[in-house]
């Protein structure tokens, strides 16, 4: 979902939600995502992210949870 603004709509939306963690372009052509903050809200992006903004064409999303929780304090969109 590259070239379409698929990070930076993650990203608004995730800040929208009150979410920490970020979203980053992997060499593959995904996009990666570690998201913290509440479980119902998380699921309700993760629901968000099948759509996308317009013009991506998700073809799957893939969900894990961690064990260790990293420490974010606000929502990022890295390179």
């Amino acid at each position: 979902v590259q070239g379409v603004g698929y990070r930076r709509w993650f990203e608004k939306l995730a800040i929208a939600l009150k979410l920490n963690g970020y979203v980053k372009n992997l060499p593959t052509g995904e996009v990666e995502a570690v998201v913290v903050g509440d479980e119902t809200v998380i699921l309700m992006l993760i629901k968000h992210c099948y759509i996308g903004p317009t013009h991506a064409q998700v073809t799957q999303v893939e969900q894990q949870n961690l064990v260790q929780m990293p420490e974010y304090i606000d929502f990022k969109m890295l390179r």
